[in-house]
């Protein structure tokens, strides 16, 4: 199976909501994805493509971190859907890793997301209240983080806050 993962373009827009609702069982995620588009608040938002029709999807989005300086670059990775029949395929694994990669490049030093703790260890990410990160959401074990420079969770601590619009789709 080849799967293509390349920045998301409009035309990607309708493709990209199907994912989320199916993979999601509902609108929430793909709400959220609209409404961080139209706030531009999306700093990077991939896709998978096989066979030319996207079947995954993976979008970064700023946080902040309130003991460290405003302009630290800090993202929080949310979503990440692939359609049901291509589940545990390897392409949502494709994605982080590819997204980890471009957000690294884009010179973001820290990434942060609220899900599986066994699915995203593998990448690298670790419980992030072991730095001294905290999350709007209550999550202990769920709420991870990942350094992509070295050195870069010695200098952050404190509660790191999603955009609002994260609340306002109700995720």
């Amino acid at each position: 199976m080849v799967i293509e993962i390349r920045t998301e373009k409009s035309e990607d827009c309708a493709a990209i909501q199907r994912i989320n609702e199916a993979a999601f069982g509902g609108s929430k995620e793909a709400n959220l994805v609209e409404m961080l588009r139209q706030a531009d608040k999306v700093c990077l938002s991939l896709v998978a493509i096989q066979h030319g029709q996207p079947v995954g999807h993976i979008l970064f989005s700023p946080v902040t971190i309130a003991d460290t300086r405003d302009d630290f670059p800090a993202i929080g990775l949310a979503p990440l859907a692939v359609l049901p029949p291509f589940q545990r395929m390897g392409i949502g694994s494709k994605l982080v890793r590819q997204g980890l990669l471009d957000c690294k490049r884009e010179g973001y030093r820290v990434v942060v997301v609220l899900g599986d703790p066994h699915y995203y260890a593998r990448f690298g990410f670790l419980r992030a209240s072991d730095h001294q990160l905290d999350n709007e959401y209550h999550a202990y074990e769920a709420f991870m983080a990942l350094e992509l420079q070295d050195g870069a969770l010695q200098e952050v601590r404190g509660l790191v806050k999603y955009a609002p619009e994260f609340r306002a789709a109700g995720c």
